[in-house]
């Protein structure tokens, strides 16, 4: 299977990429995520991104991409995101099924290929998915290719994209659920001066953070959101959400999250 491919940027300055993340589209297209319609939901967000991001030069869907493993699920969600007029890079999450990804989000322009070069950056998307938990570990297979990737990308700045966040976000119940292993993980980045940034999802909220020179970012869910600093599950009312990143050919990212509130109801269709 492919584990590369190139991009062009369509901006001269800089490639742009969105991240989508935690879709969690389930099997009934009526089932609710905490009072959310996440098929719905999802709808709006990418609207929102064809009409206010420009032209991206990729988006990234950032694992929980699912909500119920089965191929309805996924098929939904491959319906929905053939209709987006970029390619858009899939890795799993939790409650994702990775060989049921491989089977149903390679059509089109929906891949799950891990390594994305364009002119002045490396991507690089890692698999974070452990069978059993809601954790998540880099299994040594993985982490031997970041460091084999990163060597073969040089100078390039290099992004890393995962779904479990690698250090503590301040929210135990959520922190019992993040990356086992975030020291392996940063054993290799820095032996790799030109990572600039590690990005995740997860976590429904947004997130950032450093380690060491590494910018450490993460991403609003496109359904429901995580109260930032709660004990136990909690919702926040704030809206869904997605992250824009501007890779300047520099090396600097400009980043930041865009806020999608619900399309208001007709009156008369209450």
């Amino acid at each position: 299977m492919q584990t590369e491919t190139v991009l062009k940027q369509h901006n001269s300055d800089y490639a742009c990429i969105v991240q989508i993340t935690d879709t969690h589209i389930q099997a009934d297209p009526d089932d609710v995520f905490d009072d959310i319609n996440t098929r719905q939901s999802l709808r709006q967000v990418l609207q929102h991104i064809q009409d206010h991001a420009g032209k991206p030069d990729a988006m990234l869907a950032t694992g929980d991409l699912v909500h119920d493993t089965v191929a309805v699920t996924y098929d939904a969600l491959a319906d929905m995101l053939l209709q987006v007029a970029v390619p858009v890079f899939c890795i799993p999450g939790n409650h994702d099924d990775p060989a049921m990804m491989e089977q149903h989000l390679n059509k089109g322009n929906i891949s799950t290929v891990k390594s994305l070069q364009f002119d002045h950056w490396h991507v690089c998307l890692l698999d974070s998915w452990l069978p059993g938990t809601h954790a998540g570990q880099l299994q040594q297979a993985e982490l031997q290719f970041l460091d084999d990737t990163l060597s073969a990308s040089g100078n390039k700045p290099s992004l890393i994209v995962l779904h479990h966040p690698p250090v503590s976000i301040g929210s135990s119940w959520m922190d019992k659920m993040g990356l086992n292993n975030p020291a392996d993980l940063f054993s290799v980045l820095e032996r790799h001066e030109q990572v600039r940034a590690v990005i995740w999802g997860h976590i429904h909220q947004e997130f950032s953070g450093s380690h060491g020179d590494i910018r450490l970012l993460a991403t609003p869910s496109t359904c429901v959101q995580f109260k930032p600093g709660a004990g136990e599950y909690e919702k926040d009312p704030l809206a869904p959400g997605y992250r824009v990143l501007k890779l300047h050919n520099s090396g600097n990212i400009e980043s930041y999250i865009v806020r999608v509130p619900p399309v208001a109801r007709n009156m008369d269709n209450r």
